[in-house]
């Protein structure tokens, strides 16, 4: 991405020079995943595609505006304590996760399973939500604010299944150009996907070994949600399927019927 371009699944074009810096200065704090927590300028030009110059300049704002702190000793920055407090408010804040959070444990304490909460951010799809209750243990330990590929997982297919089409064509062209020749399976499966969320309401997909994963599609205002439970099992998927696709599609019933409850209620006069 070169210092005048957009990301390609930002939305809005036309912003302007102070909303242009601001923009990268969001790219900036992007940079930083789970692993990272030292960057460089460097490391933070080549993750962000702006210039040294540029990124000298926004990391100097950023450690001003107290959202990044500079090691002067490694030369690089981490994130500042400030932008776990923004998450905070945001995990604290949320409707959905104050509606969904309890019955999502209360399921899967019953059934010993696993039950996330994710929703899209650009070409990925970010928890909000995990409770691990499975009876094995799976060799990553998935925590809220963790990303996972859109166009691998059930969550991301159930997304993709009923995003507006033009984000969903956007997203598509994105996953072609990463994926390579592996592209068309992988279009395949999304498609399926697809069909099956439109016939039974869920998709499934075991995109790591051992591990079965079943979502659902919670189209709310203004964004798009996924759901699901997974465990780590030598089961088919067609078993797990069958087991755990009633409880999953009631508890979203039962998340979207509480929300449209509390929505309608704060909207009495």
């Amino acid at each position: 991405m070169e210092d005048d371009e957009r990301h390609p699944l930002n939305d809005k074009p036309g912003r302007s020079p102070a909303n242009r810096s601001l923009e990268r200065g969001i790219e900036i704090l992007r940079a930083f995943r789970q692993g990272s927590e030292l960057l460089a300028n460097g490391d933070l030009a080549e993750r962000t595609g702006l210039s040294r110059a540029t990124v000298s300049r926004l990391t100097q704002t950023l450690v001003g505006a107290g959202m990044l702190q500079q090691d002067t000793a490694q030369r690089a920055y981490r994130l500042a304590p400030a932008v776990l407090s923004v998450a905070h408010a945001m995990r604290s804040g949320s409707s959905v996760l104050a509606v969904a959070a309890p019955k999502m444990r209360a399921l899967a304490e019953r059934e010993r399973i696993n039950v996330g909460l994710a929703a899209p951010d650009r070409d990925e799809m970010v928890y909000l939500e995990s409770i691990r209750y499975a009876r094995r243990h799976a060799f990553r330990n998935v925590v809220s604010g963790q990303r996972v590929p859109m166009e691998l997982t059930s969550l991301g297919r159930a997304y993709l299944a009923v995003a507006p089409e033009a984000r969903r064509q956007t997203l598509l062209a994105v996953f072609c150009q990463r994926r390579g020749a592996r592209w068309p399976q992988l279009a395949a499966e999304i498609e399926e996907a697809r069909h099956s969320v439109r016939v039974h309401g869920y998709c499934a997909a075991a995109w790591q070994p051992e591990v079965v994963a079943i979502s659902v599609p919670l189209p709310l205002t203004p964004a798009i949600y996924s759901l699901n439970v997974s465990m780590l099992t030598s089961e088919t998927p067609d078993t797990v399927v069958q087991r755990l696709s009633s409880s999953l599609l009631k508890l979203a019933r039962e998340i979207l019927g509480d929300l449209a409850a509390s929505e309608a209620k704060s909207e009495w006069p």
